[in-house]
This record gives structure tokens, sequence and C-alpha cells, in this order.
């Protein structure tokens, strides 16, 4: 079996240092040096980020708020501002983008850039220094620097080069450099993982790649390969470019133009939950909403919004039938409408980490797995659901297409046999 494709990569990762502590500190340097965790208010909501400080005293983040402010009192909370933190991160992409020659938005604060090849021209290594030190300079944020084979060891390296430091590890010592760590500082293992491994004595990336890949395949499936592959330093996956990341959209085209304003909106806000709930599928969140009408006479308008990064229907929802209104001003017949979320980076925790009403959030996730089970239209909004009349005017157009095509069919077998 083949694991490496036999070419000589080079794969930076840049890391925004506790990205929402950083930008606060940058709105308020009073924090600096201070324990600081950044979340909900609430203390049945999770915290989003903290400060290294924080952390000393056992904090961490996805941690319940409640518990974060027992483990550290004197911790200052601020609420997060995911427009701002937004803003930021595109700061930091524009960079990237206006400098590195492929590279790929992995999060709202992190980017990996493929530098292979680079080195017959001028060295990996002090490009990649200078670029960090761009944007250090340009946005005032920390940045910790990955340098490395493939992007699941320059994950690991930025991580040890943490904080605000930058490590490079050379195809000739990635195994001396991953064998002494922890397993949880391979991607891919989260908690379950992690404590069936330790349940089996393994604790070190040294001892999780001895392991035959078989045993761990016969164990965790797929996973375990992937895993194992991992601890060995061997990721083929390639850095996708950031500007042909996957967009979500969906078109409506009516059976009879119209008019109807309540009609429009009510389809529209049935679109806009039909592709949240595929982006948060694949646990994505968008940073930009197109919506496009058709007049009768094929006339096509777009228009487009950046958004703090999202994925939940009422946001999005908001969003669209606000761009619907300014786009739709002529009054005239529209024959189809549509909408785009686009700028799609991995994310989801994000989301409700800010939200003071948790019971929203779980909604979301008990509609989600009830969709799951029974299908995407087992739950929808009533603003999103057809009407009677809109159903049984679908139903006779289908019924009337049907009717034609019988009669084609005639027509067809007529001529075929007189």
């Amino acid at each position: 079996m083949i694991w490496e494709s036999g070419v000589d990569r080079s794969v930076l990762h840049l890391d925004l240092d506790t990205f929402f502590v950083s930008v606060e500190r940058l709105r308020n340097s009073r924090l600096c040096g201070k324990p600081v965790i950044v979340g909900s208010l609430s203390d049945r909501g999770v915290v989003a980020s903290c400060s290294y400080e924080a952390r000393r005293y056992g904090v961490s983040s996805a941690m319940p708020m409640k518990l974060a402010r027992n483990l550290c009192p004197d911790a200052i909370v601020i609420r997060g501002d995911m427009e701002l933190y937004s803003n930021y991160s595109r700061m930091v992409t524009d960079i990237i983008a206006e400098k590195a020659p492929l590279y790929e938005k992995a999060s709202i604060d992190e980017h990996y850039i493929d530098l292979t090849g680079m080195d017959r021209f001028f060295g990996c290594s002090r490009w990649a220094h200078e670029l960090r030190n761009y944007i250090i300079r340009e946005t005032g944020l920390p940045v910790s620097m990955g340098l490395s084979v493939n992007k699941t060891v320059s994950k690991i390296a930025a991580g040890e080069a943490k904080p605000n430091g930058e490590i490079e590890v050379g195809k000739s010592v990635v195994h001396p450099f991953l064998d002494p760590l922890s397993i949880k500082k391979i991607p891919m293992i989260g908690q379950k993982t992690y404590h069936l491994l330790r349940s089996m004595g393994i604790s070190t990336i040294l001892t999780l790649r001895s392991i035959p890949p078989g045993m761990l395949e016969s164990l965790m499936g797929k996973n375990g390969i992937e895993i194992w592959k991992k601890a060995n330093g061997i990721d083929n996956t390639p850095v996708i470019s950031y500007s042909e990341s996957k967009s979500i959209s969906t078109e409506h085209t009516f059976e009879k133009d119209t008019t109807d304003l309540h009609r429009l909106n009510q389809i529209l806000a049935g679109m806009v939950e039909k592709i949240a709930y595929e982006m948060r599928k694949q646990e994505k969140l968008a940073s930009c909403i197109t919506v496009k009408i058709r007049y009768s006479n094929y006339d096509t308008h777009t228009l487009q919004k950046h958004i703090p990064y999202t994925s939940f229907d009422h946001v999005l929802t908001g969003a669209a039938k606000e761009l619907f209104a300014r786009l739709y001003q002529r009054r005239m017949l529209i024959r189809l409408i549509g909408v785009r979320l686009s700028g799609l980076v991995n994310g989801v925790q994000q989301l409700d980490m800010f939200d003071d009403t948790p019971e929203k959030v779980n909604l979301y996730m008990a509609i989600d797995r009830m969709r799951k089970r029974f299908g995407r239209h087992a739950v929808q909004r009533a603003s999103g659901v057809m009407t009677i009349q809109e159903r049984e005017e679908k139903a006779l157009k289908r019924l009337e297409n049907a009717e034609n095509e019988h009669k084609m069919l005639e027509e067809r077998l007529k001529r075929y046999w007189y």
C-alpha cells in the first residue's frame, strides 16, 4: 500500500493565538496581562476563547461558563463580538491573499499556505518568517507558525510554537519531533478517541505509530488508518485554494411569474433554511450571502452582503430578506429567486458561544437531529412551508406536464405505426 505521494512538499500553517481575546486586547489594552474570558455572559453559556493567564487556572475553550468563573473568579468576562472578529479575520486573509501563491482558510483564525517549490527561488523559511512578521505589524495580532512537509505536521508545529512563535520541522526530523508529543496533539483525536487509546496504554505519538495499522482499523474503522497515518507524519491532503472554496446555493423557478411579496419572502425563507441546514451538516460557517432575482424578461440582478460567520437560519434569513428588499425595486413579475452562501470556513462552536439564550442553540440541535433521522422536510419553519393553494398549483402543473408528455408520446406512436 502506498502511503505517500513521493513529492517533497512545504506547507505553512498560521494560527492566530487566542484570537478573540487578542482582538479584544487591541480594542482595550488594559486587558493585556490579565485573565480574560470571551463568551456568553450567562452562566449557562460556554467559553469561546480564553487568555493564557486564564488557562493557568484550568479554564479552556468550550468549558461551561459557570465552571470557568468558579475556576478563575478574577477573570474579566467579555461577551463576544462576531462581527468584529470576522473583520479582523478578513484583514488577515486579505494580507495572505496578496502575498501567498496558494492558500486555504481552514477556519476563522487558521490558514494553510502551500509553498512547495518556492525553495528553488528563495527559502521557504525566510518567506514564511517575513509573512508572519508582516501580519503582526499590520494587524497587531499574535500569530504562531508551523512550517513542515504537510498540513498535519505543520498544524501540530504551530500548536507547539504557541504563544506567538514559529517552528520549522524538516522532512528528516518529522518523527523525532512528533514521537514525544501527547496523542492529544493529533488532529482528529477528540476526547472519546483519546480516552479509548489511553485505556489501551497509549499516551505518546511514538507508541501510537508503533501499533500495526490493521489493529487500529479493526478498532476504529477507517478513522483508525487516518490516525495511524497522522501519527507517522503522513498526510497527502492538498491545500485547497480559498477562492475555490465551495459555496452552497439554491434557486427556485416559479411555475407562474409573480409579484406576491408575501409568497416571495416565504419561499426565500424556506430556501435559506434548506441551505443553512446543509451547511451545518458539513460543519461550515458562511461569511457572505448573495440573493439573485430574475425578472420575467430574463433580466437578472444580484446583491451580496458580508456577514459575521454564522450558519443560523434566523441570522441568514434576516440578511436575505434585507437584500431582497433592496434588490426588488422594479415591481416587475419575478421568474426566479436564488440564494448563495459563500466565504465558507470550517467551524461549528463559534455559532453559539456568544448567545445568551442556550435554548435557541438547543432548539437548532434538536431540529437538526430530527431532520437527520426523518429527512430534511420533517421539520420546517412555518414561513418556509408552501400554502395549500401553492401545493395544489404545483400538483396541477405536474399533472398538466404529464398529460402533455402523454399526448406527445401518442403522436410519436401514431407517426411510427401509420
